[in-house]
């Protein structure tokens, strides 16, 4: 049973690797329909959060810096459903409910990232010096 739960540690990054790349390979498509109208600079946004999602996958694969970038992936994921996510959910329409959606999921995913840097990240170099 454990070597089956290890997979997790395996499993887990690969949804924040891809969204991150998606997020390269359909720019256009991100800043423009994803993003709401009055976040400035739509795509300086969305390169950097797909940036910021394939470095937390990556740093969770090799290991290195693993509990900063989990934690850090949590706040991310936070600020999406605060920002983006809830305000569309609420707005009503069509994307309503595809928006409550993504916040369930993305609130979600930030949970899974904090209990990564809890119990399963290695590297505690930076987040253990914070106060």
């Amino acid at each position: 049973m454990n070597a089956f739960l290890s997979l997790g540690r395996w499993l887990f990054p690969v949804p924040f690797l891809l969204f991150g790349l998606m997020h390269f390979m359909d720019l256009t498509a991100f800043a423009h329909n994803i993003m709401p109208n009055y976040v400035p600079a739509p795509e300086f946004w969305v390169l950097l959060t797909g940036t910021c999602l394939v470095c937390a996958a990556v740093s969770m694969y090799i290991g290195k810096y693993d509990k900063l970038a989990t934690a850090l992936l949590a706040v991310l994921l936070l600020l999406v459903v605060a920002l983006i996510d809830l305000p569309s959910a609420l707005a009503g329409g069509e994307a309503a409910n595809r928006s409550a959606f993504m916040v369930l999921k993305d609130l979600g995913l930030a949970a899974a990232a904090m209990l990564y840097a809890t119990h399963v990240a290695k590297d505690p170099r930076i987040i253990n010096r914070l106060p």
